[in-house]
């Protein structure tokens, strides 16, 4: 493929994740998921936290946002009907290009919504502002909360589960399965999100985040893998 070609495809495949941003906005769906969020938010820290517990606060804003990203990237990804999947795909010269611009659309959403999160917590939620290794460690994990929303989002949308009722459920007890496994000695089977909750409330997030981390973006990483094979046999 020649420079001229690459970036051609680039192109391509940038214009396809706008159009598809700019399709799931046109729709309003995005308020499907960003009102329960504001919702979550004013719940969340109605009182705000006192000084030194700022990882926890932050931790567990990050793992309760998990299950509206992951609605927010299942409703961005079912927004077009199934048959534009195909033109989209021929439009940016093959599936796996489609596939991606779906996923990176999806996780732009969700960074933005995960970004507020972060910064209503930061700005409205603490009584003291974090120190900087705690700061780091909610942004690192508000990141893999918008990847994890992405991804349980990306396998329970429409083109790997037709029905709505099965998707919905898949998606809510996605989530619950990777809450009750984590709590359990075989944490490292799912992404550990109980486990992020339990470093933060014992004072050890800062020096367990680079395993947690690690744990949780192979995780990740694998259910992109098996959402990409699954789509190669499906619209």
């Amino acid at each position: 493929m020649t420079p001229t070609t690459s970036m051609t495809a680039l192109s391509a495949l940038m214009a396809l994740t706008a159009f598809r941003i700019a399709a799931y906005i046109r729709s309003h769906r995005i308020y499907q998921a960003l009102l329960p969020i504001f919702a979550l938010l004013a719940i969340s820290y109605a009182t705000r936290a006192p000084a030194g517990q700022e990882a926890s606060a932050l931790t567990d804003s990050a793992v309760l946002v998990i299950p509206f990203l992951a609605w927010s990237a299942r409703s961005l990804l079912d927004t077009e009907p199934d048959t534009q999947r195909i033109l989209s795909a021929t439009s940016v010269g093959s599936r796996s290009r489609e596939v991606l611009s779906g996923l990176l659309a999806a996780f732009a959403v969700n960074l933005l919504f995960a970004a507020i999160t972060l910064f209503w917590g930061l700005f409205l939620g603490l009584t003291a502002f974090p120190t900087a290794s705690v700061l780091w460690a909610g942004v690192a994990l508000h990141v893999l909360a918008a990847l994890t929303g992405t991804t349980l989002g990306a396998l329970t949308s429409r083109a790997i589960l037709p029905s709505p009722a099965i998707s919905i459920m898949a998606l809510v007890l996605g989530f619950l399965a990777m809450l009750v496994l984590s709590r359990t000695a075989l944490y490292w089977l799912t992404v550990p999100l109980t486990a992020w909750m339990k470093a933060a409330g014992t004072g050890t997030l800062v020096t367990q985040m680079p395993w947690l981390g690690a744990l949780s973006l192979a995780w990740l990483l694998a259910g992109l893998t098996l959402y990409t094979w699954l789509r190669r046999t499906r619209s």
